[in-house]
């Protein structure tokens, strides 16, 4: 797959083609752990494509991930939640 194709796709089918690649990677990482990979050149091919992927979505800005993990920090701080520090207790010498 060139990055010229990827270029011209939406975000959504950037989106949904990087899911099939995800399950083919897996599919494949499965037979070659079982020995039933005849080309283990497809797990670098699969790799290298959700790598192109990933970037075409970066530069559109249009990324999943990022948004959600914003989303979470804006409910949990609307909700008052935050993580505790637990303090140490001073150290006592022994002697």
């Amino acid at each position: 797959m060139l990055f010229s194709e990827l270029a011209g796709l939406t975000a959504k089918d950037l989106n949904k083609k990087k899911v099939e690649l995800r399950s083919k990677l897996f599919e494949a990482r499965m037979k070659n752990s079982l020995g039933q990979l005849a080309n283990p050149m497809v797990i670098r091919e699969a790799r290298k494509d959700i790598a192109r992927i990933n970037t075409v979505l970066a530069k559109l800005g249009k990324t999943a991930a990022p948004a959600a993990k914003t989303v979470a920090k804006k409910v949990s701080k609307a909700a008052g939640t935050s993580k505790s520090v637990a303090k140490k207790s001073p150290r006592v010498k022994k002697g």
